[in-house]
């Protein structure tokens, strides 16, 4: 087995800071750089062929092996990512390593993992990228609670001066201040597993138009906005393709592209939806969700999926779009931010059909 090259001399990934090893589906290491060997203490033809437990042979000073703390052949069916973690090398010097998973269809056995480690002396750039978050998530929590707080405190002092009107405005507001404080936290909780590669999928057969169907319902009857924004305008015809995948998260994704576009429309938002093959004929079906707002100029188009992103405004907490794509990332899917017709933005979701290979194949005994 020869390990790949780039062409010019140098073996792939050798002008990488980053160790990198890859291995394939009978779990033997197909490649790794220069870096991997430094880091890892190895000689790179030896290693080459030989199982991926025996040639990362970090552990964590308690016995435990980095290969049988992840078990990245095996595990959550779901993961495509491994979490960022600290390891040592055998003469005791900590490692950074994270990786990723690849499979041929979802849930379906792992064929390839790439694994990649970095310096400790970068374990001061994470730390610092992690407080940043905390910050920022203290920012986001301090916002509704600060709202809850002081009405509730306003009322246990002086209940007896309002009037029974004038309570009644306080608690639902309050009322209002602790969904929007569940909703963020809700936010959190599928950013932390979407980062960790944990999310949970129940797969099952999804029909496309009737979900659109009920989340147009859902947001327009939640909506408290001005008549401008009703109830979005639906184009999915009845007769598309079933696809295959959790019909709560898709439903989460379509909740958060509606209400993003009426927040940033004028009026009508349009949902749209057909079967589109993908380029190498996987059957599948896209559905587009279109304002008529300002549009999303096209070099921030990437930057408004990232985590806590705003584009203007105080609404929203800048999670919805991470999270989006993070759950069509999930069912193999894809998105991206285009132009509408209107000249606002248009939001592309696509999802291949996945039917089960048992269904495709008929019935076995």
């Amino acid at each position: 087995m020869q390990t790949p090259h780039r062409g010019d001399g140098q073996h792939f990934g050798d002008d990488l800071a980053d160790g990198l090893v890859v291995a394939g589906p009978d779990r033997l290491v197909l490649h790794l750089n220069t870096a991997a060997t430094r880091m890892l203490g190895v000689d790179r033809e030896q290693s080459m062929g030989r199982p991926l437990a025996d040639v990362i042979t970090l552990d964590d000073l308690g016995g435990c092996t980095w290969y049988d703390a992840i078990r990245p052949y095996d595990g959550i069916e779901t993961r495509s990512r491994l979490v960022e973690s600290a390891w040592f090398r055998p003469d005791g010097r900590e490692v950074l390593v994270t990786g990723g998973l690849v499979r041929e269809r979802p849930l379906g056995p792992v064929v390839r993992v790439s694994v990649s480690m970095r310096a400790v002396r970068q374990r001061e750039q994470l730390d610092r990228r992690h407080s940043d978050l905390v910050a920022t998530v203290a920012h986001e929590l301090r916002s509704p609670l600060t709202g809850v707080k002081g009405f509730t405190a306003t009322l246990l002092a002086k209940w007896d001066r309002f009037s029974e009107q004038q309570r009644r405005l306080m608690l639902e507001t309050v009322d209002a201040e602790a969904d929007r404080l569940g909703r963020l936290i809700t936010d959190l909780l599928d950013t932390a597993r979407i980062d960790a590669g944990r999310l949970t999928l129940r797969i099952g057969p999804v029909d496309v138009a009737g979900l659109c169907g009920r989340v147009a319902d859902s947001v327009s009857a939640a909506s408290t906005a001005t008549p401008t924004s009703g109830a979005p305008v639906l184009d999915v015809p009845a007769d598309l393709p079933e696809i295959w995948g959790d019909a709560d998260k898709l439903s989460q994704v379509m909740t958060n592209l509606v209400e993003n576009a009426q927040r940033h429309g004028r009026g009508e938002v349009l949902v749209s939806g057909f079967a589109e093959p993908a380029a190498d004929g996987t059957a599948g079906v896209a559905v587009l969700v279109d304002d008529d707002g300002d549009g999303i100029p096209e070099g921030l188009r990437d930057r408004v999926f990232n985590r806590f992103w705003h584009t203007g405004g105080p609404n929203g907490s800048g999670l919805g779009l991470y999270i989006v794509r993070g759950l069509v990332e999930a069912h193999n899917g894809e998105v991206s931010i285009l132009s509408s017709p209107t000249g606002g933005a248009r939001i592309r979701i696509w999802l291949p059909v996945a039917e089960p290979e048992t269904l495709r194949s008929g019935p076995t005994f």
